[in-house]
């Protein structure tokens, strides 16, 4: 069952501050009570995928000037039913930048967020419960930017 395979990852994170323990506890009690966790049919929420790109030397960060949030944000997108959320945040990567990206520690998560998107035409207010990985790629590689954002920049850390 897909929901033991996401526990797992969840569990996988390790908290650098004593506040993300909570958030790592309410991703697994939404996992476990909503089987749906992945679909954004669940009205109250759903599990996405995030993409942190940085260059190798861990020196710049990707950032995409969202369209319909009109914020700079990490790459990612909703997994529509994939329980492969690192699958989920590469291709999403690549979608959203046309950059090939390599996985840093492969089977670990980099961050876990819970946060609101608001309301939008139809689809009502609710949350993303954002996991989040890290990658590398080469920051001289050509940006594409995707119908989904206005600007895509490489930013100091």
């Amino acid at each position: 069952m897909y929901q033991e395979q996401l526990q797992t990852l969840i569990d996988s994170y390790l908290p650098a501050e004593p506040g993300q323990d909570a958030i790592r506890r309410e991703f697994a009690s939404f996992i476990s009570q909503n089987s749906d966790c992945l679909d954004r049919g669940n009205a109250t929420g759903h599990l996405t995928a995030s993409a942190w790109i940085v260059d190798p030397r861990r020196e710049l960060a990707l950032l995409a000037h969202h369209t319909k949030l009109d914020k700079w944000i990490q790459l990612g997108g909703h997994a529509d039913g994939d329980p492969d959320l690192l699958a989920v945040a590469e291709r999403e990567a690549l979608e959203e930048s046309g950059l090939v990206v390599m996985a840093l520690d492969v089977g670990r998560v980099f961050d876990l967020d819970i946060h609101e998107i608001p309301r939008h035409g139809p689809t009502p207010s609710h949350l993303h419960y954002d996991v989040r990985f890290l990658f590398a790629a080469d920051s001289e590689e050509r940006l594409t930017i995707s119908p989904e954002s206005k600007r895509l920049r490489w930013i100091p850390l």
